[in-house]
């Protein structure tokens, strides 16, 4: 297993300033509840390809959901090894001399493999994530359509979740030019991903609350594709090594997640699982669904989440991240773009 370099003070070469992760406050004493991570979560959506701006869901092509794991059960989790899937592919992007695409862009078009560890409160770790429906599930509305989506990056360097944010031109053969506008800043806030116990069984959540847009500002973007002030959702990992049912066909074999023996293990002949450990999700590939639970946490959970600040642009850990990356009217202003 691969461990990341540290410096004399026992600092990655990368770690950055702990950013805000919130705290949770216990309500009550019932359900029981167990904090897996913690951490912050930023949504973004692209809209569609030949559009400069989005004025509604249909104008959308893609929702993405950055999770940053700041703190948890572990401090030190487990992820894929840096040069396989599309953390790989960004080592080394060009073509070879006779047009042909590099070992590195073919790992690009695989799934997440191997293992490294990366001390989750020393330096960044980031997965950027689609989902697929371009909307959360509505977590007002319990037990309605799971909604699938996959970790499509995951990564220790933040530019590498700016270059996947950016728009690009680019030439088909049948549509001739084509020009993909970049993603819009749409939310940000903090996150739990927890254990949830009832009775003898137990299934994980993933639960947040928003920091932006403000309270009491607009918020159409946000309402359009369900990502309410808060939400908690059932989440369970999509086992790679089971066939899938109809409904959820899913990725192609070859970009599906290779979870190391011990992760796979927890998976053993269940098509879908608890996220536990949230270590699945450390693995470009990994497939899961959400399933609405609740848009009131404190109601459904005993458990309220406090953020560290709101209403001031200053505090967006979003745009301190990733710059100005992404437009970030709908983040402050609650208004499409």
């Amino acid at each position: 297993m691969g461990r990341r370099p540290e410096t004399l003070h026992g600092e990655s070469p990368e770690s950055v300033e702990k950013m805000g992760q919130g705290e949770e406050v216990k309500t009550r004493s019932d359900p029981e509840v167990e904090i897996q991570e913690r951490g912050e979560i930023f949504f973004f959506y692209r809209p569609k390809v030949g559009k400069e701006e989005a004025h509604g869901a249909d104008d959308v092509q893609r929702l993405y959901i950055v999770l940053r794991p700041e703190s948890g059960e572990r401090s030190v989790e487990v992820k894929q090894e840096p040069d396989s899937g599309k953390e790989g592919s960004s080592k080394g992007n060009s073509t070879s001399e006779q047009g042909n695409k590099t070992e590195s862009q073919e790992r690009g078009t695989e799934g997440g493999h191997g293992t490294e560890e990366v001390n989750i409160e020393q330096e960044p770790l980031l997965r950027f994530i689609v989902m697929g429906k371009k909307s959360l599930p509505n977590p007002a509305r319990q037990r309605s359509r799971p909604y699938w989506g996959f970790v499509e990056l995951v990564t220790t360097k933040i530019d590498d979740i700016k270059i996947a944010l950016k728009g690009e031109e680019y030439e088909t053969a049948t549509r001739a030019h084509r020009e993909k506008p970049p993603a819009r800043a749409l939310a940000e806030g903090v996150y739990r991903i927890l254990k949830h116990k009832s009775g003898a069984r137990f299934h994980t959540h993933l639960v947040y609350k928003l920091e932006f847009p403000p309270e009491g500002n607009e918020n159409e973007p946000q309402e359009c594709l369900n990502v309410e002030r808060e939400g908690s959702f059932v989440m369970q990992i999509k086992n790679p090594k089971q066939p899938s049912a109809s409904r959820f066909s899913g990725l192609q074999n070859k970009r599906k997640a290779a979870f190391p023996a011990h992760l796979q293990a927890e998976l053993g002949r269940k098509r879908f699982s608890a996220a536990d450990p949230p270590d699945f999700l450390n693995y470009e590939g990994c497939e899961f669904l959400l399933i609405a639970a609740s848009d009131d946490i404190d109601e459904e959970l005993g458990m309220d989440l406090k953020t560290d600040c709101e209403s001031d642009s200053s505090c967006s850990d979003l745009i301190s991240t990733f710059g100005e990356i992404a437009s970030t009217s709908p983040l402050l202003k609650g208004t499409w773009v």
